[in-house]
């Protein structure tokens, strides 16, 4: 964890970082993906057979190098709101004989020309030069799927006996079992614009009853439940009533705001959000008398990003054009999730291409936005174990976005927004986003290394962005020699990086 000391904003601000003292392990699944049936997230982007930058299979190859850069260990897929209505036998077998469907959740027509088959050669494709492959995650129907449908993907998909499904997946040229492990009690199905919206009494109840099914037919399955935002009713409910039957519980939350410093504090909000999420799983597992050996429940964050679908121009409001403001708030949130690392078991940017995206495609190639360096730097680098760390600095009182966040800090929010880890080499990586957009500052930082690597991500103004012809918002190297005050520049975010 990291604490926060608030001093007067003449002081000098100090960062300590407590080598010895290894909080949490991060979760390598922290850093994944998500690609859902949703504006060009799949056609257009991953898959897009008329690019003659595709393979023979119809994949963007400059999408698969560019995604294999941030070494993604997990992706979500197929949506979303998109699985309300998604029917994946729909999805499977001779494309010609594919029906093409209404899709409700985005008003478009699913041509079901990308299913399942495609996903997980995709993903295998993607994999290659991997010592572990990029795990696939698939949502369940909620809306209106079926308990039967529900088992037959996952016979599909898993199936090793001579069963009817897993022989079908052997007809469609798959004789190898997909071993898919992560399974979604479906989507937001709180949500007022879902096909089949459920109260949290209906979904706890169908949920505890999908999931013992699915655990007759494959134990090893690990199953995540929907929860709302981590801090609501429906939490508390579907926690306390389906506990003792699924492995991680899923929140959603989106921050942003055009005004930069509510912008760049939001993703707090979130922080909140875990540790709410899981006060009610300590709850519900007491109330139910799950045994201590039972391992915890983490939390599974399968969205998250800067999002706010007014802002955003482009087909369903979703083609978000990133500013430096914005590559720091994602910056903030991946700050939050290491800190949090004792929680998260998963967590999932919305999304991996083009839809609210690091990463556009064009008929000529692909833009990376200004928020990709902060996700690659950390999947890259902030891996291992969570240190502790202790600031001091001054900090931004003014309006939150939420507004309820204002009442949260009761000090204020940090000008140095901080995490920081060390990984099994015993290299310590200290990240520290400087939210200030007009000021310096010059920092005592406990550093044991006199050969630092210095990685810091900003612009010419908040305002920056990278589009196809100019890259405004980059990446500078540099290296320190671990003595005297370090200067974090304003509206930066920077990474150090010493051997202990």
């Amino acid at each position: 964890m990291t604490t926060f000391t608030r001093i007067p904003e003449e002081e000098t601000p100090v960062i300590d970082i407590d080598v010895s003292r290894r909080l949490s392990k991060i979760d390598p699944m922290t850093y994944g993906g998500f690609t859902e049936h949703m504006g060009r997230c799949i056609y257009g982007g991953i898959y897009d057979p008329e690019s003659p930058l595709a393979d023979s299979n119809g994949y963007r190859t400059d999408v698969l190098d560019a995604l294999r850069e941030l070494d993604i260990p997990v992706i979500r897929y197929p949506g979303g709101n998109f699985v309300a209505t998604y029917h994946w036998q729909d999805g499977i077998g001779p494309r010609e004989s594919r029906p093409a469907r209404p899709e409700l959740a985005w008003l478009g027509i699913e041509p079901n020309s990308f299913g399942t088959d495609e996903f997980m050669h995709w993903l295998s494709v993607l994999s290659e030069g991997k010592e572990k492959r990029v795990e696939p995650y698939l949502c369940l129907n909620f809306g209106t799927g079926t308990l039967d449908e529900a088992l037959a993907w996952v016979e599909y998909c898993n199936g090793t006996k001579n069963t009817y499904w897993a022989n079908k997946r052997r007809e469609n040229g798959h004789p190898e079992p997909y071993n898919v492990k992560y399974w979604a009690l479906g989507n937001e199905v709180w949500g007022p614009w879902q096909v089949e919206q459920m109260t949290k009494e209906d979904y706890a109840k169908k949920a505890a009853q999908w999931a013992k099914a699915l655990r007759l037919l494959d134990p090893n399955i690990v199953l995540i439940l929907c929860g709302e935002t981590g801090v609501s009713s429906w939490d508390h409910w579907v926690l306390k009533e389906c506990v003792q039957w699924v492995d991680m519980h899923s929140i959603h939350v989106y921050t942003c705001s055009n005004e930069h410093l509510p912008n760049v504090t939001a993703p707090l909000s979130a922080e909140r959000s875990i540790q709410c999420a899981a006060a009610l799983v300590d709850i519900a597992r007491i109330e139910a008398g799950v045994p201590p050996s039972k391992p915890p429940i983490k939390i599974c964050f399968d969205e998250w990003n800067v999002w706010d679908p007014v802002r955003a121009p482009g087909e369903l409001g979703a083609e978000e054009k990133y500013t430096l403001s914005d590559a720091l708030a994602v910056a903030v949130w991946l700050n939050m999730f290491v800190r949090q690392s004792r929680f998260v078991g998963m967590a999932n940017m919305a999304q991996s291409v083009n839809v609210i995206s690091p990463l556009m495609t064009t008929k000529d190639g692909v833009v990376k936005q200004t928020i990709w360096e902060p996700l690659r730097l950390f999947s890259k680098y902030m891996r291992g174990w969570t240190l502790g760390v202790h600031v001091r600095s001054g900090s931004y009182t003014g309006p939150t976005a939420p507004i309820w966040l204002q009442g949260m800090l009761e000090e204020g929010a940090p000008w140095l927004d901080v995490s920081a880890s060390v990984n099994e080499e015993g290299v310590i990586s200290l990240v520290v986003v400087n939210i200030h957009d007009t000021k310096d500052f010059e920092t005592k930082v406990t550093v044991s290394g006199k050969d630092v690597q210095v990685y810091r991500v900003t612009g010419p103004t908040i305002q920056s962005v990278n589009t196809a012809e100019k890259t405004e918002v980059g990446l500078q190297e540099e290296t320190w020699d671990g003595q005297g005050n370090f200067v974090f520049r304003k509206a930066s975010m920077t990474m150090l990086r010493w051997k202990q």
